[in-house]
């Protein structure tokens, strides 16, 4: 992404806000155009004052992160969504991926980390590393029929090929610049095959992608 990355923090915890607003606000290329105590404040600061990635909390009054983030999910052109929890073990961030997260980030995450996570999803690239994907998709696996591997399969078998390999890539936790490197690819034609396979798959984003070849068995 080019410019600025405007950038919308949406926590009940008001020193959580202040400490995200006043680290954030250090870098060039971010501006943080807004905060919010919970998800229904948060739905309506975007749509006053669109933001290119929210920063979501999970655990909120009102209305929680994970239904504000299906909600932002199901308008045209949402931001990146990337939730913000205490324990990166919480069945809540399988819920919140599920409706449509782009990620997730731990509250005691470096601030460095923080700002290339924000960097990431604001280019349309995948926030998790191969280890939190593994992670999330295991615990995803462990409460629920093992019919899933089958069914992720047959959702895979409408690709072509090269679809198929990106798309195991794109499981591996690889980004656009990645794939292209390893699989001999400009990088618009990788965005190209990536925009596809969100369509055949009827995915959110990348992490769901993730999910499926996960899914299937083949990362």
């Amino acid at each position: 992404m080019d410019g600025v990355i405007r950038v919308l923090v949406v926590d009940d915890d008001p020193l959580v806000r202040s400490a995200l607003t006043l680290m954030l606000g250090g870098r060039s290329d971010l501006d943080v155009v807004g905060e919010a105590s919970n998800g229904e404040a948060g739905l309506a600061m975007v749509t006053e004052l669109s933001p290119d990635v929210v920063l979501m909390d999970i655990r909120m009054p009102v209305m929680d992160g994970i239904e504000a983030t299906r909600a932002l999910h199901l308008r045209p052109s949402p931001p990146a969504v990337v939730v913000l929890t205490t324990f990166d073990a919480d069945d809540h961030v399988l819920q919140a991926i599920a409706a449509g997260a782009d990620g997730f980030l731990l509250k005691d995450t470096p601030p460095g980390d923080i700002v290339q996570a924000i960097r990431t999803v604001a280019a349309g690239e995948a926030m998790l590393s191969p280890s939190a994907t593994r992670s999330l998709v295991s615990r995803l696996r462990a409460s629920t029929p093992t019919s899933r591997t089958s069914v992720a399969a047959d959702r895979l078998g409408v690709l072509t090929e090269r679809e198929l390999e990106v798309a195991v890539c794109v499981g591996r936790g690889l980004s656009n610049s990645e794939i292209a490197s390893e699989l001999y690819l400009s990088i618009p034609t990788v965005k190209s095959h990536v925009s596809r396979l969100l369509t055949k798959l009827e995915c959110a984003n990348r992490v769901q992608v993730a999910m499926v070849v996960h899914d299937a068995g083949l990362v």
